[in-house]
């Protein structure tokens, strides 16, 4: 799981939320998905503003934390009983 840090930079920082925005541009919307952990993937553009804005690398807005994966067991599948033609 790649958790994003950028509420722990803003308050390193002593910034924002809305600072940042603002500062870099980027929708407010965008930087939420990001904080929640919603957004499916981040641009390079985005990544330059935000390290730009943060000072700071690449590296320092995000943090990997490795998770075990529990696979679900399949079922054998059980065929369904034939139907009797006659009636």
């Amino acid at each position: 799981m790649i958790e994003v840090r950028i509420d722990q930079l803003l308050k390193a920082r002593g910034r924002t939320f809305y600072w940042l925005a603002k500062e870099t541009g980027i929708s407010h919307t965008t930087l939420w998905r990001l904080k929640k952990g919603k957004a499916l993937g981040i641009n390079f553009i985005t990544l330059e503003k935000l390290s730009e804005a943060l000072d700071c690398q690449p590296g320092d807005i995000f943090l990997f934390i490795k998770q075990e994966r529990h696979y679900a067991r399949k079922r054998p599948r059980i065929p369904a009983p034939a139907r009797s033609a006659a009636k």
